[in-house]
């Protein structure tokens, strides 16, 4: 289980203009919502983003708001993509000893002989949905994909889940499969589509006559 700290401060006018000075200021407008009333935050802008570069659902992380901590799961996002900016978090406080549904990525380790012979790696899903206690968030679930050749699949039921870890999908889906590289048709040089025209034009004349 990866956790993490970040400060927070509490917010209590929500209109848009005021969300808009927030950011103005450095800070990112959010709510912490779960068990409890929701509570309206702000963060700071710089220490989110040198923390948090990559949003993920497994981090566990505390925010400390006046002196009250709660620990939480980044559970949505609203995000600037011309600038790159995240405008709004959303955070789930969690209940330690309480089980919890949440979403891990999903790594391949391995190397598979199918993508050495020029093969492509897919992976069925990108995060797979998973249910336990807090302390036993994995920062991610593996697939090993060694020895795979091209046309083969691997299944949820072949990964590697850590004990006190249910997985919330079907064993029966595709984890990770290595398929066949699509080739792409040439297409016909300027002087082959006249002739191809040329010849339909033909053809068409004779079936009239």
């Amino acid at each position: 289980m990866e956790q993490k700290t970040l400060t927070g401060f509490a917010r209590t006018e929500l209109k848009k203009g005021a969300a808009r000075r927030l950011r103005r200021e450095g800070k990112i407008p959010a709510i912490i919502y779960g068990h409890s009333e929701p509570v309206p935050i702000s963060v700071p802008a710089n220490e989110f983003e040198k923390k948090y570069s990559d949003l993920s659902e497994s981090t566990i992380i505390t925010i400390s708001v006046g002196g009250k901590e709660y620990d939480v799961l980044i559970k949505d996002y609203q995000e600037n993509t011309m600038r790159g900016e995240v405008t709004h978090l959303d955070f789930f406080e969690i209940e330690r000893g309480k089980k919890l549904k949440t979403h891990v990525p999903l790594h391949a380790v391995g190397t598979a002989q199918g993508v050495k012979e020029g093969g492509i790696l897919e992976l069925g899903f990108h995060e797979i949905e998973i249910e336990c206690l807090p302390k036993d968030i994995p920062s991610h679930l593996e697939i090993n994909i060694e020895g795979m050749a091209i046309g083969d699949s691997r299944h949820i039921s072949d990964m590697s889940v850590p004990e006190g870890v249910t997985v919330l999908v079907s064993t029966d889906m595709v984890a990770a499969s290595i398929t066949t590289p699509k080739v792409e048709e040439e297409a016909p040089e300027e002087g082959e589509e006249e002739a191809a025209a040329e010849d339909m034009t033909a053809a068409e004349a004779s079936a009239e006559e």
